[in-house]
C-alpha cells in the first residue's frame, strides 16, 4: 500500500513539473502545489534532492518507452530518429529537461545525493539505444558506439535548444545527425 501511495505521490510530482517546473521551488512548495506536506514527500523520497531524483528518473523511463514503441512502430531508424527528437524539443517537455540537467550539473559533482543518477544515466539508455540499433542492423561493437554516440550528441542537442531556443538550427542539425548516425559503415571499414 505504501508502494502505490508513493507511486501516485510521485505521479502527482511530475504532473506539477510538466505543468511548469519546481527546480526553484522549496519542498514545501512543491508540496503544494501536489497536494500534500513536506512531510509527505519526506517520508517517501528522504529529501528534495531524493524527489527530484525520482522525477527524473519517471520522466526518463517514460521516454525510453516512446522510443521503444516508435521503435516497434517504424522501419526506418532516420524517421524514429526525427520523431524521437520532435518529442524530446517539445516545449512541454522543458522543465523536465532543465531538471534533468540541473541534476546532471551536480552529478558531475558527485553529490551524494545523485549516486543512483550517475549509476543509471548512462547506463539506463545505453542498453535500449544499443537495442535500437542491433534491432536496425547493426551488430556488437558497432550497434554500441553508435548508442553512445546517439546518447551523447542527442543530449548535447538538447542542451543547445534549451540555451539558445534556436529551434530551426537544432532541428535541422537533429536531422543531419540522425542521417549520418544511420547511414551504413562505408565499405571496407
Amino acid at each position: 500500500m505504501a508502494g502505490d501511495a508513493r507511486e501516485a505521490l510521485l505521479d502527482r510530482c511530475v504532473n506539477l513539473l510538466k505543468e511548469g517546473g519546481f527546480s526553484q521551488l522549496s519542498l514545501r512548495e512543491i508540496a503544494s502545489g501536489a497536494g500534500t506536506s513536506h512531510r509527505m514527500l519526506l517520508y517517501h523520497f528522504g529529501s528534495r534532492e531524493g524527489l527530484l531524483t525520482e522525477v527524473v528518473r519517471r520522466v526518463e523511463a517514460e521516454q525510453r518507452a516512446a522510443l521503444a514503441d516508435l521503435a516497434a512502430e517504424l522501419d526506418d531508424p532516420v524517421e524514429v530518429s526525427r520523431r524521437f527528437w520532435r518529442r524530446l524539443a517539445d516545449p512541454a517537455l522543458a522543465p523536465a529537461e532543465r531538471l534533468f540537467f540541473e541534476i546532471y550539473a551536480h552529478a558531475l559533482f558527485d553529490k551524494s545525493w545523485t549516486d543512483s543518477f550517475r549509476a543509471s544515466v548512462i547506463a539506463a539508455w545505453a542498453g535500449p539505444v544499443e537495442e535500437l540499433f542491433t534491432h536496425f542492423g547493426w551488430a556488437g561493437p558497432e550497434a554500441r558506439r553508435r548508442a553512445r554516440l546517439s546518447l551523447a550528441a542527442t543530449r548535447g542537442l538538447l542542451l543547445d535548444l534549451l540555451i539558445t531556443g534556436d529551434r530551426d538550427v537544432l532541428d535541422a542539425a537533429a536531422e543531419l545527425f540522425a542521417e549520418l548516425i544511420t547511414a551504413p559503415p562505408p565499405t571496407g571499414a
